[in-house]
């Protein structure tokens, strides 16, 4: 039998090694015919060993992206080590333009991933650097490269963190960048400036204040809203209301970090409660054993969390 893998132009030669001898390791441990045609790789041979080196020849890609190196003591390894176990979960590593891996770190994250990817409508809460809005771009730029959508919509709330900023200068792309700054990082670290710079010329990619989203029908597009737990209740229809066909929605926010009025309820939080069990719409809640930045930062949270609760059961002591 023959089967066909589609290669990274950009990578072959690492992939094939020098003067092609990760092939030949892997012609001779596998006993199969491996020949390259542009950025095609044909394997033929018995249908046990085709579909085994169609295995190694995926995991060498991997391993090529995320580490930006593969030695013939790594496809010698590969080849040894016989089918991974796990290998479902290691497909949910998602590629993006920078030839990258990106790959969830905790259950947490692969959870989020999965329902970002099996369900039309994607709500997910969680603490500060869980990496809500780092993984919805990610999954957003992978279907964009496999052009499974045409665009990419990225919106926030423009609601200051409990400071008021005033006005601030310039036209009204200089006003709301600060607010929409954290999308920009995560678009950067996904694909080069020019790359995003052209993209966002093009309204491929378009990154805008929530506000902005009123009257329009979003086709065959990922729409992320972040910072959603700042939205009023009808902010919050709006946004679901724009969802056109072939477009998926992600949606995140930190439900303990409210900017709202003290008298208004978060728009997310009540869509969640109104919207929990619709099909089609999933909900991941991402904790503190999901944050993957600085060791600290776990820590912190779980200490404002206990001081939380404590001044909870105080104020209940006080009413009763």
């Amino acid at each position: 039998m023959e089967v066909t893998v589609q290669l990274d132009p950009e990578k072959q030669l690492e992939l094939f090694g020098p003067a092609d001898s990760h092939l030949r390791l892997l012609r001779r441990s596998l006993g199969v015919q491996i020949t390259a045609r542009q950025s095609d790789l044909y394997i033929s041979g018995a249908e046990e060993n085709v579909h085994r080196a169609a295995e190694v020849i995926d995991q060498m890609q991997k391993h090529l992206l995320k580490h930006r190196r593969l030695t013939v003591d790594d496809v010698t390894e590969f080849v040894a080590q016989g089918p991974v176990p796990g290998q479902e979960e290691s497909e949910q590593a998602i590629t993006v333009y920078s030839n990258k891996l990106v790959e969830p770190s905790t259950a947490g994250q692969l959870h989020y991933i999965e329902t970002m990817l099996h369900t039309d409508v994607t709500f997910c809460t969680g603490p500060a650097g869980t990496g809500k809005t780092y993984l919805a771009v990610a999954v957003a730029v992978s279907m964009l490269k496999k052009r499974q959508i045409r665009r990419i919509v990225l919106a926030r709330p423009a609601v200051e963190a409990g400071e008021k900023l005033g006005f601030l200068p310039g036209d009204i792309a200089a006003k709301v960048n600060p607010y929409l700054r954290p999308l920009f990082d995560a678009i950067e670290d996904m694909m080069d400036f020019a790359q995003m710079r052209k993209f966002m010329e093009l309204d491929i990619i378009e990154i805008i204040p929530l506000a902005f989203m009123r009257g329009r029908t979003l086709n065959e597009a990922a729409i992320i809203c972040d910072e959603a737990q700042n939205t009023s209740g009808l902010q919050m229809l709006m946004v679901l209301t724009r969802l056109g066909h072939g477009s998926k929605m992600i949606i995140t926010g930190d439900v303990t970090q409210v900017d709202l009025a003290a008298n208004q309820k978060s728009g997310m939080v009540e869509a969640i409660e109104i919207l929990r069990r619709v099909d089609g719409i999933g909900v991941v809640e991402l904790s503190q054993q999901d944050i993957v930045r600085h060791r600290l930062v776990q820590n912190i949270v779980e200490a404002y969390r206990i001081r939380q609760e404590a001044r909870g059961r105080a104020g209940e002591r006080e009413r009763s």
